[in-house]
């Protein structure tokens, strides 16, 4: 008689479809451009079908939007399938099941930062498995003989396991659980054990990459004796001067993974640094226009969408992130197919002052590639009739304040993004454990 863990894995099996498309001789990001785009197109008909049959929330939003599964036969015929907003989400924990509750193995509960009721993200035993199990060597090259550290959140969101699954089912290398800021999880104690255990990859956030460092610099140790291959940024956007200021630090190549709780992985960079390439096995990523939902044209800058292709018993059916984007269908230098999505950010983060909207990356990028600025700061965004933008910041090490540096970054930042703007310096600013926020509004 088959154990309980050998039924598991039988029952983990690949739908038809997954089993035809991939082998371990054949990963997504070795895939020609036709072949994604059938395997695609195959996922979200199976996806579709199997959700309208089984899903009540999915098949009442079909059957509204005069939709059946029979319709959609290419990617195009998918714009018309009604976008899920994440107020849908938040209605009910259990609202886009296509299974029985007792099938469910795991919650996420999604960070919040964007406001409003939390939303649940479930999953199944078999799903979260071979989800797992699909992996993209080229993008994330880790091997089994890799020591992984993973300083991100275990609780609640899916970031920490998400990575710490990866690299433990997906590539069998071994993982190391440091977390991010928890009861037991301090940057101290994070550094003494890099010391000792000598990790090849690292997984974090931007900001809490910078706590570390300072956590390496008090303890005198030099993060550049670490045998560090790359390493991955996720749950936080930064600039590409911000990222310059890691590599620096850290003595190795930084690549941003762009995710969400409700989704899993969206996107991964490789090192070219130009765009991240959609994982395009799990997600089928859309760009429409935020006030009408169209899909618009590639290059063009809109809102997200992700429809999450090995998701069945838990379907996540063009959903919409609240985050900008475009997508450049081009081949890219690395010789990997799978198209690029350049991530611009939160719609609720893009900052408007005097009927312009500005991205917080693009600022960052200015503002950081001025070497007097240290590595901690805040937009401060005042609306109202009095509409202005301060900048709250640290100097970089051995800056003395002077009301002449004031002058020149201010000057410095206006004439490069056009934006009148204050620098106002503080001896030290907040290490927050959670997300950082880059952007306060006030009256």
């Amino acid at each position: 008689m088959a154990s309980r863990f050998e039924k598991l894995i039988q029952e983990a099996s690949f739908p038809p479809f997954v089993e035809r498309t991939f082998s371990k001789a054949i990963t997504p990001d070795q895939m020609s451009r036709s072949r994604i785009q059938a395997y695609q197109e195959e996922a979200v008909k199976e996806v579709l079908s199997h959700a309208y049959q089984n899903s009540p929330f999915y098949r009442d939003k079909l059957t509204q939007a005069g939709v059946q599964p029979e319709d959609i036969q290419t990617l195009e015929d998918f714009a018309n399938v009604p976008l899920t907003t994440k107020e849908d989400l938040r209605q009910d924990p259990w609202i886009r099941l296509a299974c029985d509750k007792k099938e469910i193995s795991l919650i996420h509960v999604s960070s919040g930062t964007t406001g409003g009721k939390e939303i649940y993200t479930p999953h199944t035993w078999k799903e979260y498995y071979f989800n797992h199990s699909i992996i993209y060597p080229r993008l994330t090259p880790v091997k089994r003989e890799d020591i992984t550290f993973i300083a991100l959140p275990y609780e609640m969101s899916q970031s920490g396991l998400n990575f710490h699954n990866l690299f433990l089912i997906g590539h069998q290398a071994t993982s190391v659980p440091v977390g991010k800021g928890g009861a037991y999880s301090t940057p101290e104690k994070t550094i003494k054990l890099m010391k000792n255990l000598k990790p090849n990859f690292l997984a974090t956030s931007p900001s809490y990459a910078i706590h570390l460092a300072e956590a390496a610099e008090t303890a005198s140790f030099d993060l550049t004796t670490l045998p560090l291959k790359r390493i991955f940024v996720a749950g936080e956007g930064c600039s590409n001067a911000f990222r310059g200021r890691l590599e620096k630090i850290w003595n190795t190549t930084v690549n941003f993974h762009y995710g969400a709780t409700e989704c899993g992985f969206i996107a991964r960079e490789c090192d070219q640094h130009d765009g991240l390439h959609v994982t395009g096995a799990h997600v089928l990523v859309e760009i429409v226009d935020p006030a009408t939902g169209k899909v618009v044209k590639p290059g063009e800058i809109g809102e997200i969408v992700v429809t999450c292709l090995l998701r069945f018993d838990t379907p996540l059916i063009r959903y919409r992130t609240q985050d900008l984007g475009y997508l450049n269908p081009k081949m890219c230098r690395c010789g990997v197919a799978l198209p690029r999505l350049y991530h611009l950010g939160r719609v609720a983060d893009h900052i408007t002052l005097k009927g312009k909207s500005y991205s917080p990356y693009a600022l960052e990028e200015h503002l950081i590639n001025l070497p007097e600025i240290g590595n901690w700061y805040q937009f401060i965004v005042q609306h109202g009739d009095n509409e202005k933008l301060t900048i709250l910041t640290e100097p970089a090490r051995g800056v003395a304040v002077t009301p002449e540096l004031i002058h020149k970054c201010s000057s410095q930042l206006y004439a490069a993004i056009g934006l009148p703007c204050e620098v106002q310096f503080v001896e030290r600013m907040d290490r927050p454990m959670i997300k950082v926020k880059r952007v306060i509004y006030t009256d």
